[in-house]
C-alpha cells in the first residue's frame, strides 16, 4: 500500500515538473505582437476546484500569452490577481518591466484553494489592480482577462458593468464546470469575440491563440465596415463606436442621437431653455432680461430709469412701473401725489377727549386734570382726594386734578387753607365737663362752682382732689381694619362691632383717649382720623357707617399710610413731647400680599406700641412680626370671625402704670449686675418720672384756667 503511494507521487511530481519545464516562454519566440500600449491584468481563479495540475495548465497559459507580447514599462504592462474567498494581488502592473522577472512571478504563485468570490475580484481589480498608484497608465487601453472554472458564489452583473463603464474591456474565460450565463455577465460587447468556453484546462490554449489573434490583430476601424455614424475607436482585435460632443450612442453601439439637455430638464434655466447638441443657452420672456448668472431672470426695472415722478416709492411691474405710498399716506387720483391720513379729521378714532394725529395713525389724550386710561383711549378725571394726595385735614373737595380744602361745622379753615380749628368744642363734642364747659380755639376746658376743684380727670367736681380709676390712659389709637375679599360682608360687620367693643373700653375724649380708624384692600383709605371724633358715641356711629371695600389685602401698604400719615400731627397725633402714648392695632384675616418687615420695624422704632388680631387664614409668623414684645400680650388669634368678641374682652390696651397711683418705683443701681442693666435701671426710672411730671403739668394747665375764668 504504502508503495502505490509512493508511486502515485512520484507520477505527480513528474506531471508536475513537465507542465513547469513547458511554463517558460519559448526560446526564440516568434515576432512579438505590437499592438500599441496596453495594460494588461489576469484574473485567475484559485478556488478548491482548480485541481493542482489544472493550476499548472492555467500558469502555462499565462507565460505562452506573455511571450507573444512586446513587455515593456512603454508597451505592454502586465499585473497578475488570484481570487478564491478573498482576492490577491500576485504582481502589479508596475512590478515587472521584462518578461523572464513576470515569468518567475508567475511561477511563484500559491493557490489559495478556497471559495469562488468572482464579483469581489472584479471590483478589486477596478479599485485596485487598474490604479494610477499600481502602475496603470492615463489613455492607455485597459484589458482584463477573467479565468474561472465555476459559478461565482457572488454577485457580478453590476461589478461587472461598471468596470465596463470606466472603459476596461474584459474577456471571460470559462472551462469545464463555468456557468456560461456569468460569463456574459463579465463580459465586453460583442460576446462572440469576448466570451470563451472550453471543456477542459488542456484546452484553454485555444483561447490564447484567438486572444493573441483579437490583441494583435489589424486596426479594424480602417480595414472594417464598422458602421459607426461618428467615430471609430480600435482597441486590441475589436472597435467600439463613439460620438461627437453633445450626442449620445443609440442601443444599436452605432449610431448618434443630439443630447437635447433641454427636453430632459438637465438644465438650471428659469425661463426659456434654447438646446443645441449636448449644450444649452437660457433666454427670458418678454419684460425680462437675463441676469449675469446666465440662468436666472429679473424684470426689468423701469423705476431705476430715473423718469417717473412718483412723490414716495415707485414700484417697477412687468411692463412699466406705478406709484406707491409710505405707510400712514394716501395715493391721490393723479397716481404720482401722495398725501397723509388725518384720521383725526376724518372722524375715525375713538378718543374721548383729545386727538393726536400722525400719518395713518393716532394716538389719545386728556384734558388737564384727567388722566388716560388702560384702554388709551377714554379719560378718568384725576381725584386727588380718593387717591389721598392731598393735606386737607377734615374735608377734601375734588375737581378734575385739583381739590380745595374745608372744614366740618363747628370749625374754620385757617390760613394755610388746609388745616381747622374748632371754634365751639363744648358744643361739638361730648366734653363731659360736670360743670361747664369753656371754648377755646381748637379746645376746651372744664370749671368748677366756686367752692370747688376740678378733680384729676379734668372734668369732675369736689371738694378735694382725688385719685380715680384708670379705666385707660390717654393714648392715641389708630385701629388698621382688613377689608378684603376673603373677610366677606357679613363678617365684615362683625368686625366693625369688634371696633366698637373696644372702643368702649376707652376714655375717649379730646384731651383722653383719641381713635383713628383705617381700612385697607389694594388700597388704602382712612375712615377717620385720630382728631375727628371726641366721644366714644360719636366714633362708634361712624364706624357703623363704614363701607366694606373687598379686593386684596395690602397690610404693608397700610402699615405705611399709618406711619406716615395716621399718627401725623396733621391728623390729631399729638406731639412726642406730651408723651401721650401711640398704639398700632391692626386686624386682617389673610396673608399680606406684600412685604410687612420693613414698616413694622419702622413703626415700632417710632414709639409705636403694635398689636395684631388674627383670625381665619391670618398667618401666624406674620401677626407675631407685626406684635410688640412681649409677643404674648401684643398677639391674638382665632379660627371664627363669631369669636373675636371673645378678643376684644381680653385685650388690654391700658397703658396706666400697675404701681399705686402718685408712687414711682426707682430700682436700686447698687443693684445692678452690669453696666448695661445700671443704664435701663436708669433710664426706666426717669421715664416713669418723665410720665408723672406731665400729668402734673396738664393739671397745672387746668387749674390755672379754672382760675382765670373765675377772674
Amino acid at each position: 500500500m504504502r508503495m502505490r503511494q509512493l508511486g502515485a507521487l512520484c507520477g505527480l511530481m513528474l506531471l508536475t515538473l513537465a507542465v513547469l519545464a513547458s511554463a517558460r516562454p519559448k526560446a526564440g519566440s516568434e515576432q512579438k505582437c505590437k499592438s500599441g500600449p496596453v495594460d494588461l491584468v489576469f484574473l485567475i481563479d484559485s478556488s478548491r476546484s482548480v485541481r493542482p495540475y489544472e493550476f499548472e495548465t492555467m500558469r502555462k497559459f499565462m507565460i505562452d500569452i506573455l511571450d507573444t507580447l512586446d513587455i515593456g514599462p512603454n508597451t505592454t504592462r502586465v499585473g497578475v490577481v488570484q481570487y478564491s474567498s478573498q482576492v490577491r494581488s500576485e504582481f502589479s502592473l508596475k512590478t515587472h518591466t521584462r518578461l523572464d522577472s513576470m515569468v518567475k512571478g508567475i511561477n511563484q504563485i500559491i493557490p489559495l484553494a478556497q471559495g469562488t468570490m468572482t464579483g469581489l475580484a472584479i471590483r478589486y481589480m477596478m479599485n485596485v489592480a487598474f490604479s494610477a498608484e499600481e502602475g496603470d497608465r492615463p489613455k492607455v487601453p485597459n484589458v482584463a482577462v477573467i479565468v474561472t472554472d465555476g459559478r461565482p458564489q457572488d454577485r457580478v452583473a453590476e461589478v461587472a458593468a461598471e468596470a465596463r463603464q470606466k472603459g476596461i474591456e474584459i474577456y471571460a474565460v470559462g472551462v469545464a464546470r463555468a456557468d456560461m450565463a456569468s460569463l456574459r455577465a463579465m463580459a465586453s460587447l460583442p460576446f462572440e469575440d469576448h466570451v470563451f468556453l472550453v471543456e477542459s484546462f488542456d484546452l484553454i490554449q485555444q483561447f490564447g491563440q484567438q486572444f493573441q489573434d483579437k490583441l494583435c490583430g489589424a486596426d479594424l476601424c480602417l480595414e472594417s465596415d464598422h458602421g459607426c455614424e461618428h467615430i471609430c475607436e480600435s482597441s486590441p482585435g475589436s472597435y467600439h463606436c463613439l460620438c461627437l460632443p453633445g450626442y449620445t450612442l443609440n442601443d444599436n453601439g452605432k449610431t448618434c442621437a443630439a443630447v437635447d439637455l433641454c427636453a430632459g430638464r438637465k438644465h438650471d434655466c428659469e425661463q426659456i431653455c434654447v438646446s443645441s447638441p449636448g449644450s444649452f443657452t437660457c433666454d427670458c420672456n418678454k419684460g425680462y432680461k437675463l441676469n449675469d448668472d446666465k440662468t436666472t431672470c429679473s424684470m426689468i426695472d423701469y423705476c431705476s430709469f430715473g423718469n417717473h415722478t412718483c412723490d414716495h416709492e415707485c414700484v417697477s411691474v412687468l411692463g412699466g412701473f406705478l406709484c406707491r405710498c409710505d405707510e400712514g399716506y394716501r395715493l391721490l387720483g393723479d397716481g404720482t401725489t401722495c398725501r397723509a391720513i388725518d384720521l383725526c379729521a376724518e372722524g375715525k378714532h375713538d378718543c374721548e377727549q383729545i386727538c393726536i394725529s400722525a400719518p395713518g395713525v393716532f394716538t389719545c389724550d386728556c384734558h388737564k386734570g384727567y388722566t388716560l386710561n388702560e384702554d388709551e383711549k377714554t379719560c378718568t378725571a384725576i381725584d386727588l382726594c380718593a387717591e389721598g394726595k392731598h393735606d386737607c385735614e377734615q374735608i377734601c373737595i375734588s375737581a378734575p386734578g385739583v381739590f380745595t380744602c374745608d372744614c366740618n361745622k363747628g370749625f374754620k379753615l385757617n390760613r394755610d387753607k388746609r388745616t381747622c380749628t374748632n371754634m365751639d368744642l363744648c358744643n361739638t363734642v361730648e366734653h363731659g365737663c360736670e360743670h361747664q364747659c369753656v371754648s377755646t380755639p381748637g379746645s376746651y376746658y372744664c370749671i368748677c362752682p366756686e367752692g370747688q376743684l376740678l378733680q384729676e380727670d379734668g372734668k369732675s367736681c369736689g371738694t378735694s382732689l382725688s385719685p380715680s380709676a384708670c379705666k385707660s390712659a390717654n393714648i392715641d389709637l389708630v385701629l388698621l381694619i382688613d377689608g378684603s375679599k376673603s373677610v366677606r360682608p357679613q363678617n365684615f360687620e362683625l368686625v366693625k362691632q369688634f371696633v366698637n367693643q373696644v372702643v368702649d373700653s376707652l376714655d375717649v375724649s379730646a384731651h383722653g383717649t383719641r381713635v383713628g380708624l383705617v381700612q385697607y384692600s389694594s388700597r388704602v383709605r382712612t375712615e377717620f382720623p385720630l382728631n375727628m371724633y371726641h366721644s366714644a358715641d360719636e366714633i362708634k356711629a361712624a364706624v357703623m357707617k363704614v363701607v366694606y371695600m373687598e379686593k386684596g389685602t395690602m397690610t404693608g401698604l397700610a402699615l405705611k399710610h399709618m406711619l406716615e400719615h395716621s399718627f401725623s400731627e396733621a391728623e390729631g397725633a399729638r406731639p412726642p413731647s406730651r408723651n401721650i402714648p401711640r398704639v398700632g392695632l391692626v386686624f386682617t384675616d389673610g396673608r399680606s400680599q406684600d412685604g410687612i418687615t420693613e414698616y413694622t420695624k419702622k413703626a415700632k422704632e417710632a414709639g409705636i406700641t403694635m398689636y395684631a388680631v388674627g383670625v381665619g387664614k391670618a398667618v401666624e409668623d406674620e401677626l407675631r412680626e407685626i406684635a410688640s414684645e412681649p409677643v404674648e400680650k401684643h398677639f391674638y388669634y382665632t379660627t371664627d370671625f363669631s369669636a373675636i368678641s371673645t378678643i376684644a374682652e381680653n385685650l388690654k390696651i391700658n397703658v396706666c402704670p400697675e404701681e399705686s397711683q402718685g408712687e414711682i418705683e426707682v430700682k436700686d443701681p447698687c443693684a445692678c449686675e452690669s453696666l448695661v442693666e445700671f443704664q435701663q435701671a436708669t433710664m426706666s426710672s426717669l421715664d416713669q418720672f418723665t410720665q408723672k411730671l406731665a400729668g402734673i403739668t396738664a393739671r397745672l394747665e387746668q387749674l390755672e384756667n379754672q382760675l382765670l375764668s373765675r377772674k
